[in-house]
């Protein structure tokens, strides 16, 4: 439990609703389905980098553990809670303070969601490229947290590529104000990079700036069938070639996830019929009106080249919304059951067999199992999604050896994109060595020495 005089302190030090206690949790949650229940007795939602100075602070004191929560979108237990914890929501710290179309960058408060960012650079006729499902909910300073990942890495990179400066919040309260404007500026450690990606283990991100781009003239989408992984190999290079720098997106669906975004009960209408090896989701971004030609002239290119064998080009936005929606249609993986979710990173050229090992590996299991995968493959991200329906409550740890084990052979990843939070950390050693887990701790251990910071997250 939280010690009382702690929380007079808190209470104390910060305005009256920013502390929740009691019945005000009730309802609240920690996860991104809404369903389980927030365990922690005390939230804390300051306003102002000040609030939550004084608050980390105060908790450091007292050897206190905080954990840290953005907009709930997470996927690897990150934000899990106990009732000895305080959780730290930057909910209300949602201020965009301004738009530079010159210099092309935000700053924007934690709190602030994707897709609130991407509205306003809109009205600015500019763009913040990084993209992902939970756009709606997701903030900024987690996308920061996670280094989060999304739909269009291919082309613009990770959220790491995006981010020039930010204000983080250590163990102790010191406020590190490295809110860099600049593109260029080799002015001593880039401090920053120890914040994205750490989950928050290391310090609390208040507020960032944030790189924009011009808002692209044209979005063309198309959606292809393929007939084989070489042929899909062999589209990815002459896309991105022919594109000239367009391609900004290559979603890649292996059939059993398109057939199931695609069948009722799911909403999504098929664009081309069932049947093919694999489908693929090209968007290409561009600044002037030829884009739509080049699309269709590098399509009929493929098409000549047999590296696809059918195709549809979105007509109108509608059209683009309803081909992008069947890859975001992620839900329908619950059907039977709490769905398995992974996000690993391979080279491309291992796809095929790797995919073919873990199906293999799983059927040898349980032979009616569900297994979909789909994913970023341009960037070499794919994810993996088996249905829990049938299997054994004890399976988690099998279907985890099966995914993880073969990518260290392959110079694999066990997150591409999600993070490692709690629920990967077992696994860490197959993508990191001990080298580099040992300078994690080192890294941990210097900056927050009581260990307040998001637990046992990571490391």
């Amino acid at each position: 439990m939280i010690d009382p005089g702690l929380l007079a302190r808190l209470q104390q030090a910060l305005p009256s609703d920013a502390l929740l206690t009691g019945e005000d949790l009730k309802g609240r949650t920690e996860d991104w389905r809404r369903q389980r229940p927030t365990r922690a007795t005390v939230l804390l939602r300051p306003t102002t980098t000040a609030q939550v100075s004084k608050a980390l602070a105060l908790c450091h004191a007292a050897g206190q553990t905080v954990i840290t929560q953005g907009g709930l979108t997470g996927l690897v237990h990150g934000v899990d809670s106990s009732e000895s914890d305080v959780i730290l929501s930057l909910e209300r710290m949602r201020k965009i303070e301004s738009i530079d179309s010159v210099q092309r960058v935000a700053s924007v408060e934690a709190g602030v969601t994707l897709q609130q960012l991407q509205e306003a650079a809109d009205e600015h006729g500019l763009a913040f490229p990084l993209d992902l499902g939970a756009r709606g909910s997701a903030t900024l300073g987690g996308n920061a947290s996670t280094n989060a990942g999304g739909n269009r890495v291919l082309r613009f990179g990770m959220m790491r590529e995006m981010v020039l400066g930010l204000e983080v919040v250590l163990a102790d309260g010191t406020v590190i104000p490295a809110m860099n404007r600049l593109i260029k500026n080799n002015s001593g450690y880039d401090l920053k990079h120890l914040f994205i990606g750490a989950e928050g283990t290391l310090g609390v991100v208040t507020r960032l700036v944030l790189r924009l781009r011009e808002k692209p003239a044209r979005q063309d989408v198309a959606f292809a069938a393929v007939p084989s992984f070489h042929a899909l190999t062999g589209l990815l290079k002459h896309m991105d070639r022919t594109l000239g720098g367009g391609l900004s997106a290559f979603e890649v669906m292996w059939p059993e996830f398109y057939e199931l975004v695609t069948t009722a009960p799911a909403k999504g209408q098929a664009p081309l019929p069932h049947g093919a090896p694999f489908y693929v989701l090209i968007e290409a971004l561009t600044g002037d009106a030829g884009g739509e030609a080049r699309l269709q002239a590098a399509l009929e290119q493929a098409l000549e080249q047999e590296l696809i064998s059918d195709v549809a080009i979105a007509q109108s936005q509608a059209n683009v919304a309803a081909i992008w929606a069947l890859r975001d249609d992620v839900g329908q993986t619950g059907r039977w059951g709490a769905p398995i979710a992974f996000d690993i990173s391979l080279p491309i050229a291992s796809m095929p067999d790797y995919v073919d090992s873990v199906k293999a590996g799983l059927r040898a299991q349980w032979p009616s199992v569900r297994t979909f995968v789909f994913g970023h493959m341009g960037d070499g991200n794919l994810h993996v999604v088996v249905s829990s329906e049938g299997l054994p409550k004890d399976a988690r740890a099998t279907v985890e050896r099966i995914i993880y084990q073969p990518l260290q052979q392959i110079g694999g990843a066990i997150s591409a994109e999600h993070g490692i939070g709690l629920e990967k950390k077992g696994w860490l050693a197959v993508s990191r060595s001990e080298a580099e887990i040992e300078l994690m701790r080192t890294l941990k251990r210097a900056m927050d020495p009581k260990g307040i910071l998001n637990p046992g997250r990571i490391i």
